[in-house]
């Protein structure tokens, strides 16, 4: 076995690996203990009977919960877009020369960073009597799209001053640079964040039950408040947890193969290069020659 160091630490001898051996079983054990503790506590209060899960079987409640995730992925996809939209708008609106613009842009932000979703969602819907998906997208957007707003900002600021002062030196206009220079590279550094708060309201979208908007939650709510099924709650939750942890799993990965995407440098690729051959660096000539002593 090589002792040599790398980079980064000292390859970890004998005990330490019989160490890291133990640890790694013992947390292995708390887990399955953990998981084993669980179980019993669903079989000992009946939630694995046939009567709870028996609504999944029909037809209808098959259909009520794919209507309910349909319903999800439509509030969440026009919240999704709209919150981008928003929070690009905020923040060239807080990266503004002018002052009024400025001033005007980070109050917006502060004050709908600041309130709470579920306020902002009850207000549209019950003051403003707007119908349960659109006051559900708008309270979504307004928060959303502040927050994202300060992530665009500081995605932007996160970028060399060098490569600002450059581009203005070569004549561009600030709108250039923002759109050919400073947006393009802080993407990289914005997108983990873009896609974490788009996860935050994708689970946000379950606040639309609170309103009767019928989406994944309130069509579990309906089938875990049946009576004719021994209230099975637990089921419920056992089957739309992993969808909502799946989505947002699903959401993730989709980022970071973008961000891997976004990573790869143009410089990396492989380029075929003619090989040199005697007679060709200068052009219409012989390579030059040492003068003789």
């Amino acid at each position: 076995m090589s002792t040599e160091a790398t980079a980064l630490y000292d390859l970890p001898g004998p005990r330490t690996r019989r160490r890291h051996r133990f640890y790694g079983v013992l947390s292995a054990v708390v887990l399955l203990a953990l998981v084993g503790w669980i179980l019993h506590l669903l079989f000992d209060t009946d939630q694995f009977t046939y009567t709870k899960w028996m609504p999944f079987e029909y037809k209808g409640i098959q259909e009520l919960l794919l209507r309910g995730l349909g319903n999800t992925l439509k509030a969440f996809a026009i919240a999704g877009a709209l919150s981008v939209a928003l929070g690009g708008l905020l923040a060239a609106g807080r990266l503004s020369d002018h002052r009024p613009v400025r001033w005007s842009a980070t109050a917006v932000v502060e004050f709908f960073r600041a309130m709470p979703v579920l306020v902002m969602i009850f207000f549209v819907f019950v003051a403003l009597k707007v119908q349960p998906l659109p006051a559900l997208v708008t309270g979504l957007t307004l928060y959303n799209g502040s927050v994202l707003a300060e992530v665009f900002r500081s995605g932007v600021g996160s970028v060399e001053r060098g490569q600002r002062e450059a581009a203005f030196a070569l004549g561009m206009r600030k709108s250039q640079v923002m759109a050919y220079v400073l947006v393009p590279q802080a993407v990289r550094a914005m997108l983990p964040a873009i896609i974490s708060q788009l996860v935050v309201a994708l689970k946000d979208t379950s606040l639309g039950y609170l309103i009767t908007y019928e989406e994944f939650l309130h069509a579990g709510k309906l089938i875990a408040s049946n009576l004719d099924y021994d209230l099975p709650f637990i089921p419920v939750v056992m089957v739309i947890s992993p969808i909502y942890i799946g989505m947002c799993m699903l959401l993730s990965w989709f980022a970071g193969r973008v961000s891997r995407r976004e990573r790869r440098s143009p410089k990396t690729d492989a380029v075929d290069v003619a090989a040199a051959e005697p007679g060709t660096l200068l052009p219409g000539g012989d390579p030059p020659t040492a003068p003789r002593p």
